[in-house]
């Protein structure tokens, strides 16, 4: 990674209270010693939708090119953009079972957000007391709870 930019550490999550139902995301964006929360809800989706929302949404707030580390307790969104995706792409958007990729237009978006940056995508072991992950947690269940669900 290019030592020159800077580097944003991300710890997203999101979640759902019923898969579909109400749900939530959070992430935390760390750099330089700043520290960034930010937080949605979403009345009526999945818990994968949500996982891919937060890393989205993460990416999106950072101004400028970036190296990044992406941070998710999701196996669903690291596999799928350090191995799954290139077999989509490439596949036109076909899984190897040749049906369509669920949330397509959300690995679109995802992949167009990351594009900017140097990112690393790490998968961080969820509810095992990680700080950032736990917060991350706890922010999407607060979005969810600020929604009355």
């Amino acid at each position: 990674m290019n030592s020159q930019k800077p580097l944003v550490e991300i710890f997203c999550d999101g979640g759902c209270r019923g898969n579909p139902g109400p749900g939530g995301w959070g992430a935390v964006l760390e750099s330089g010693g700043h520290k960034k929360e930010l937080s949605g809800y979403s009345p009526r989706t999945t818990n994968n939708v949500m996982e891919l929302t937060a890393a989205i949404e993460s990416l999106k707030a950072l101004k400028r090119s970036s190296r990044v580390i992406v941070c998710s307790d999701s196996n669903y969104v690291i596999q799928g953009m350090t191995s799954w995706i290139h077999g989509w792409v490439k596949n036109n958007w076909r899984t190897a079972g040749k049906k369509p990729v669920k949330n397509q237009e959300l690995w679109q978006a995802l992949s167009a957000a990351a594009a900017p940056h140097q990112v690393d995508w790490v998968w961080v072991k969820g509810h095992a007391g990680h700080p950032q992950n736990e917060r991350a947690d706890e922010l999407a269940n607060e979005a969810m709870d600020a929604a009355g669900k």
